[in-house]
């Protein structure tokens, strides 16, 4: 039997399901749903148009009316459901609506036109699943802009923040020196500290060197992180000491013991940190909203939140774009989950 399958079979009860059981099932459903619940309704909705966005009770399902193109007619005519008053129906296509009354004609008899009161008459409507939203959005969105520039910004301050963060584990697990505790404690006690009480005075900074509406204004003040320096240095303890003095006696360098040692035998660590490191930088918002001010360098996050119109909002497009937007980071995850339980089981992380 297929393991996954034979997991999520599993009962308690030899012969049929145990109480537990159904208290096991219906806790592990909750958990998917409130998980995934809302990733499945964001990617329903962006297929669905503003009027069905705006419905009031929602439904699950991007339904779209149905139309039927006849000759005579430029455009595709709606078509309804209509009840007249002996409890007949018919499926009717409408020409046009003047006040509550709707010109309707039948298909198959379309020179005879039928006038029917609005309320006497219900949508023909079917799931579509279509991808127009997504193409306009890219159209109008600049997303290939967007898209480049968060891209750029995660993959080198992922890089930065691995080669810094890494550094600095290095030298607090396998050096002594004084001060040693208190810089690691400090480092840590920062972690207590929000974003909104530094925000001010890295502006200032990054205004003085020049670096606003460019992107070492997002990457370099990001690229160390005490969770990264933690993370890795906890996995560093780990590593024996004979492997570095071994090194030592064979005539290689400090700076190759850092490279062709210590390095390879934190991989698990430094994809764990990779990982956080992606997420952080493709969904930051605040920090690039503050850096930048010129529409070219914004961010996909930026970018999405300046995407609405002075007087409405199209929200089937920001959907849609939305739903592109955490496309990548879902691939990274996928490609790296791997080495989250392994990397975080040996950092003495809980």
């Amino acid at each position: 039997m297929n393991p996954v399958l034979e997991f999520l079979t599993r009962r308690r009860g030899r012969k049929k399901l145990n109480f537990s059981d159904f208290l096991s099932y219906a806790y592990l459903l909750l958990g998917v749903l409130i998980m995934f619940g809302p990733i499945v309704w964001l990617i329903l909705s962006s297929f669905k148009t503003p009027i069905e966005i705006a419905r009031f009770p929602p439904r699950i399902f991007p339904y779209r009316q149905q139309t039927i193109e006849l000759e005579g007619f430029d455009d595709p005519l709606q078509l309804f459901k209509v009840t007249f008053d002996d409890g007949s129906t018919r499926e009717l296509a409408q020409v046009r609506r003047v006040g509550i009354e709707a010109q309707m004609i039948d298909p198959d008899m379309p020179d005879e036109i039928i006038r029917v009161n609005i309320a006497e008459r219900e949508p023909i409507e079917e799931i579509h699943i279509g991808l127009s939203n997504y193409i306009e959005g890219v159209r109008g969105f600049n997303f290939g802009t967007y898209l480049w520039n968060s891209t750029f910004v995660t993959i080198t301050a992922t890089l930065l923040t691995l080669l810094v963060n890494s550094m600095a584990a290095f030298a607090l697990a396998k050096y002594k020196f004084p001060g040693q505790q208190t810089i690691f404690m400090t480092m840590i006690a920062t972690l207590m500290v929000p974003l909104s009480v530094v925000l001010v005075p890295i502006f200032l900074v990054i205004t003085r060197v020049g670096w606003n509406n460019n992107f070492l204004g997002i990457i370099v003040p990001v690229a160390a992180t005490p969770t990264g320096v933690f993370l890795l240095r906890q996995y560093m303890l780990t590593i024996p000491n004979e492997l570095m003095d071994a090194a030592r006696i064979d005539g290689a360098s400090e700076w190759r013991i850092y490279a062709q040692i210590i390095l390879p035998l934190a991989k698990p660590a430094l994809a764990v940190l990779a990982i956080f490191s992606v997420m952080w930088r493709w969904n930051d918002f605040l920090w690039p909203l503050i850096v930048m001010s010129r529409p070219e360098y914004f961010t996909l996050q930026v970018g999405l939140a300046a995407f609405q119109g002075e007087f409405s909002v199209d929200w089937n497009l920001i959907l849609a774009m939305t739903v592109l937007s955490i496309l990548p980071i879902t691939v990274v995850f996928a490609i790296l989950q791997r080495y989250i339980t392994t990397g975080i089981a040996t950092t003495g992380l809980k």
